[in-house]
């Protein structure tokens, strides 16, 4: 019934003006990462995605709605869909919008899962500020998809085309999402030690950078410098300490209050293990 209501409170948004529409799409994904109830946003995001193929079939070239509506599908199938072909088909949906907001922005960062890594660097020369929302939201929603089409080998070869992209938006505006394209830098380093080729040493540098950019607020950085570097270096102090922060800090914080809810279920979880793990 509330799914109902909601859906309904939603078409009854139809009747805005256009201005008004293109404000909603920012306004609903606001509405998300605000949340501190995980239950209701599961419930009340197919409503939201379906209000966002609508805007965007209206708006097809709007890049800040094919932003918005990537970033919606990829939350969706990542935090709340359990059934892996579910999680591929809404990463997948993602990931074409994210492609198509890019390309709307500049028409150098068409195509880009097609190219090779020294074609992506060259064309991203001419990148400035003011693309780094597009490049942003392409390359950490592409990560989200190849995490969950991990087991296709083609799909997690385009690591390294999201790491350049990565990359790019930490040299054009390094705060941009209170510094998240560094989080997914460090984690990027930290998925092999060092003797496989991993680089655990940049990805304490990207965690501790994340960190320091969101002034500690984004408590899921704790987390996964805790999960990723702490474990592999089999640090349990700093493991533990950075636990223990997560779970004795404020999940409120604009634009982070979802994701520092998950944060706190998770350091539960992790903390737990931790006598057993070290």
């Amino acid at each position: 019934m509330r799914y109902f209501k909601t859906v309904m409170l939603l078409l009854s948004l139809w009747g805005l003006s256009a201005c008004s529409m293109m404000q909603l799409s920012g306004n609903l994904a606001k509405g998300v990462t605000e949340n501190q109830d995980p239950e209701l946003v599961a419930e009340a995001l197919p409503a939201y995605l379906v209000t966002i193929d609508g805007l965007i079939a209206n708006w097809p070239q709007k890049s800040s709605l094919l932003r918005s509506g990537a970033s919606l599908y990829s939350a969706y199938g990542s935090l709340f869909v359990t059934e892996p072909e579910r999680q591929q088909l809404h990463t997948q949906k993602a990931l074409a919008y994210a492609q198509r907001a890019a390309c709307v922005d500049h028409q150098r960062f068409c195509d880009v899962n097609n190219l090779s890594v020294p074609v992506i660097e060259e064309r991203l020369q001419k990148a400035k500020a003011k693309h780094v929302p597009s490049l942003y939201t392409l390359g950490t929603v592409w990560a989200t998809y190849i995490q969950t089409h991990s087991d296709d080998w083609k799909a997690v070869a385009d690591l390294a085309r999201v790491q350049t992209l990565l990359e790019k938006v930490v040299a054009l505006d390094e705060g941009y999402e209170y510094g998240q394209a560094n989080l997914y830098l460090a984690v990027l380093d930290s998925l092999l030690p060092a003797a496989l080729g991993g680089q655990p040493e940049r990805a304490q540098q990207y965690f501790e950078k994340a960190i320091q950019l969101s002034q500690g607020k984004n408590l899921y950085a704790k987390v996964l410098y805790a999960q990723h570097y702490a474990r592999m270096a089999f640090d349990q102090e700093l493991h533990d300490s950075l636990l223990q922060e997560v779970l004795e800090a404020k999940v409120q914080a604009p634009g982070l209050t979802l994701q520092n809810t998950f944060a706190q279920q998770e350091a539960k979880r992790l903390l737990a293990e931790s006598a057993d793990y070290f």
